[in-house]
């Protein structure tokens, strides 16, 4: 009687209609009429019971964390002693241990069969669709409940939000913004009388700063990386400024790719003008994310996009953390937006309302709002190292937590008391991270990111090789590329 009513109230909640949906809308490959069979039969064995309990014996709430590190090592350790003070100090709560990790393959199998861990890490990009295909729980109430609510950094909330609710945890996150060398920006006389760098406001500045650079000392004004899928990478937030489109998705839930556009057109122009109107990229028009940062941080360059991290790379070269600056991202023509990435916690569709608590409570324990001394340790000790290896210290990156948070404030005031770097020449940065206004936050491409970034690396190199280059034939055989090799290969 028991197992006929849970495979009734399974049934109900999981419908073969909405396996039928999402194999339509989703974006990974196709659910072939095996993996379909499987996914069915998932459901069933969930169904009948196999899936985990929510309660213990003992009346303990039962809640699988994934991520768990399968093989022995100190970060296993570190999660089996965090399991331990975590339920000594929660004594109706159990965590089970889960080793299975985001893997969008398996992702939306596991997802439509109830099987996920209770607790999962993905990233932003993902996030969206998984919010879209119901497969995340709504965790409004128990963030309200823990007084989480209004103290996170609402420029990345709204992209884990729908409908006034929230459906994930964010707890990392990064941004776009230009990196630029201090003797340089001196040099070019691109200083303003208190010792701030002129911001560049727009892409058009950018470029008119770059000559001014390369006037002024020989040098490069701005780099640009073209291979490696890392110039296609960097390329998006340019060409989403210029009103870029790359990927649309039809009725009928299939991708078209949509980058051969008057948009697109202007965006590679602009590109392709840096090398063969302003003169200011470097010589080499093969450029790998390793020489990107490899010529800036021998004084090979003025300027680069980067983001907040990028700085510690760059002291392993020539650079001293004081001739390093960080900048706000400029706007485009069309509109202002940066690059964000990160990642975030996750909890299953299928958690009860006492399971989602006790998610938000286990997510909570390593990432809080408030204070403890372990995280004052643990940030004392990251800032004492980034000193002892000479990494610039004094750029704050992008916050899950909004400024009024407890641990925000006590990092950005660590920050500044061990800083390195000359204030003057983080602070534009720093600000656009606290306060981005009007600027838009963009996740990744939603599909075939890195086939995308490749086939950007190769327009790229072909308008910087050849002077007679056309940007819109260019793109339209790029575009035609990504389609036929790569998006219409998703079978829905």
């Amino acid at each position: 009687m028991f197992i006929d009513k849970f495979i009734k109230k399974e049934l109900k909640i999981i419908k073969r209609e909405r396996i039928i949906k999402m194999m339509k809308n989703n974006k990974i490959k196709k659910i072939t009429a095996v993996a379909v069979s499987v996914i069915m039969a998932a459901m069933m064995l969930s169904a009948c019971g196999s899936g985990s309990p929510s309660k213990s014996a003992d009346g303990k709430t039962i809640i699988t964390v994934g991520d768990w590190p399968s093989k022995d090592g100190i970060e296993k350790d570190n999660m089996e002693d965090s399991k331990a003070k975590f339920e000594a100090a929660n004594s109706d709560i159990e965590v089970k241990p889960d080793s299975w990790q985001f893997e969008l393959k398996s992702f939306y199998a596991k997802a439509a069969g109830g099987q996920l861990p209770t607790v999962y890490k993905t990233n932003f990009t993902e996030a969206p669709q998984i919010i879209a295909s119901g497969y995340s729980s709504d965790l409004t109430a128990a963030l309200e409940k823990y007084k989480l609510a209004d103290k996170f950094n609402k420029n990345i909330m709204r992209l884990v939000s729908k409908d006034g609710k929230v459906f994930a945890f964010p707890y990392a996150a990064y941004a776009f913004g230009m990196a630029y060398n201090v003797d340089l920006m001196e040099q070019a006389g691109l200083m303003d009388a208190d010792g701030t760098p002129k911001q560049p406001k727009d892409w058009s500045e950018v470029a008119e700063f770059a000559v001014q650079i390369k006037e002024a000392t020989g040098k490069p004004g701005i780099a640009f990386p073209t291979a490696s899928n890392f110039g296609g990478w960097v390329f998006m937030p340019v060409a989403w400024s210029y009103g870029v489109s790359f990927m649309e998705q039809d009725s009928d839930g299939k991708w078209k790719a949509t980058f051969d556009t008057p948009e697109a057109v202007e965006a590679l122009q602009y590109i392709k003008d840096l090398k063969w109107k302003y003169d200011v990229l470097p010589a080499n028009s093969i450029v790998t994310g390793e020489d990107y940062y490899r010529i800036f941080g021998t004084n090979g360059a003025g300027m680069i996009i980067a983001a907040g991290d990028v700085p510690n790379m760059l002291t392993q070269y020539d650079m001293k953390p004081e001739q390093i600056g960080m900048m706000a991202m400029p706007a485009g023509p069309k509109k202002h937006v940066t690059l964000l990435g990160g990642n975030l916690y996750a909890v299953s569709q299928s958690a009860d309302a006492d399971q989602v608590d006790a998610a938000v409570r286990w997510i909570m324990n390593a990432n809080n709002p408030e204070i403890t001394d372990s995280v004052k340790s643990e940030n004392e000790k990251e800032i004492a190292k980034k000193l002892e290896r000479n990494e610039l210290v004094g750029i704050k990156s992008m916050r899950v937590w909004n400024e009024n948070a407890e641990s925000t404030k006590f990092i950005n005031d660590l920050i500044d008391s061990k800083a390195n770097a000359n204030i003057n020449h983080v602070k534009l940065y720093n600000d656009f991270m606290a306060n981005m206004g009007d600027c838009e936050l963009h996740t990744e491409e939603p599909m075939c990111a890195q086939e995308l970034y490749s086939i950007l690396d190769s327009c790229i190199q072909s308008v910087l090789e050849d002077k007679n280059a056309d940007c819109a034939e260019i793109l339209k055989k790029g575009c035609s590329d990504f389609q036929s090799n790569y998006l219409d290969n998703i079978d829905y």
